[in-house]
């Protein structure tokens, strides 16, 4: 593995951190939040049609960039630095993997150069609160997280023009907004039970509200503003299926492969938002006086800042590890990474909070920000602990046997 980033890659980062120290601060993220779709429309176009960022990760005959995980990890560390509101992981990270390894050529040549262009973004929409179970990041996802043929979920029958949806998923990230779902659902009763991927495919009208039939969205109240999710509930919806007809898909085991680049993604995301609010809070005890000295010279306070710099840099090795490996096509490590990032986001954004003193216990501060996304992105994909546990079950660490290497 080498660990340099090459002159393209350098570019990326340089370029992105460009655009959104100008387009992207604290009062940008706040304003962006609460508009219609959730983040700033213009600067997604710009994203799209200038950088080609959700095209960064997929081939350049559906219109793509034809770079690698590794790259849209890179992309995602500098959004993450500026929290920058944007359809990017639910579009790219979730949605587009999803295209590329069930959907079928015609599927993929109608969506991908739609969500190249900025023109299309997804959502990936599963039953309930069950995304970091779906995705496979905190345990095993071949359970019966889909509906398992009882009451709730999201349940799929087949009609004479196709398929119908019936069901509620929650937790769908940029559900309000997104021009396609990509809904998993149960099928087949007790006997044939299985969970398939379908498309509704643009389901939201022009002005703003559900364009399907039987389609309800209503976007949630959460933490983290900054990561939009919706609630979508489907009444009879028609749908089609993800791949081609009569074809047996790994669903289950494509769902853990794209929580795994995902994790690899999010861990960047973390990390670039951990450096973040540590290089402000480095900027800010050099400034604050106490006892007549700046209180960043107290060894105490230094001794602190240490150890956060050395949680954040170790979490950038484990994320661009991942990252690579994922590309790569190595065994599964996203989910390790994601812990430790999330937990160094954490710790170093309840830091920044208690080294601002007064002003960083106030809401209008942007240390605030940081430490929401940090406890938001916890309660999606998390949390840490069992994030953890998952990896040291999948590695055989403690079941008394021989440990995988």
């Amino acid at each position: 593995m080498d660990a340099t980033f090459t002159a393209e890659q350098e570019e990326i980062r340089r370029t992105l951190r460009e655009l959104l120290l100008k387009r992207c601060g604290p009062e940008e993220v706040r304003t962006a939040v609460q508009s219609q779709c959730g983040y700033d429309s213009a600067l997604w176009e710009t994203l799209a049609q200038q950088l080609g960022l959700p095209g960064l990760a997929f081939p350049e005959a559906y219109g793509g960039v034809g770079c690698s995980v590794t790259e849209l990890a890179l992309a995602s560390e500098e959004l993450g630095r500026s929290l920058a509101p944007s359809p990017l992981l639910a579009t790219a990270v979730l949605g587009v993997p999803l295209l590329l390894a069930l959907g079928s050529e015609d599927q993929r040549a109608a969506l991908l150069p739609r969500i190249a262009s900025g023109e299309l973004t997804a959502a990936l929409a599963v039953p309930g609160a069950s995304l970091t179970t779906a995705l496979g990041l905190t345990g095993d996802n071949r359970g019966d997280w889909a509906g398992g043929g009882r009451a709730g979920g999201v349940q799929a029958r087949r009609t004479d023009g196709g398929w119908r949806l019936y069901g509620q998923a929650d937790q769908v990230l940029d559900g309000h907004s997104a021009g396609l779902l990509l809904v998993a659902a149960h099928t087949g009763g007790f006997a044939r039970s299985r969970t398939l991927l379908f498309l509704v495919r643009d389901s939201l009208g022009r002005d703003g509200s559900g364009g399907s039939a039987g389609v309800t969205r209503v976007r949630l109240t959460s933490l983290d503003e900054t990561r939009s999710q919706a609630r979508v509930q489907l009444r009879d919806v028609e749908a089609e299926l993800l791949g081609e007809e009569g074809e047996s898909a790994d669903v289950a085991g494509v769902l853990a492969t794209v929580g795994d680049l995902a994790a690899a993604v999010l861990a960047a995301e973390a990390v670039g938002a951990a450096d973040r609010v540590l290089e402000r809070t480095v900027e800010y005890v050099k400034q604050r006086e106490q006892f007549g000295r700046a209180i960043g010279s107290f060894q105490a306070v230094k001794h602190r800042l240490a150890d956060l710099y050395v949680q954040v840099q170790a979490a950038r090795s484990a994320a661009y590890y991942a990252a690579w490996a994922t590309a790569a096509g190595e065994e599964r490590v996203g989910g390790l990474a994601l812990a430790q990032a999330l937990e160094a986001l954490r710790i170093t954004s309840s830091e920044a909070v208690q080294l601002h003193g007064g002003i960083g216990f106030t809401w209008e501060h942007e240390a605030h920000l940081y430490f929401k996304r940090a406890a938001g992105d916890e309660l999606l994909f998390g949390p840490v602990h069992r994030l953890r546990e998952h990896a040291a079950d999948a590695a055989r660490l403690f079941g008394g046997g021989e440990v995988a290497v």
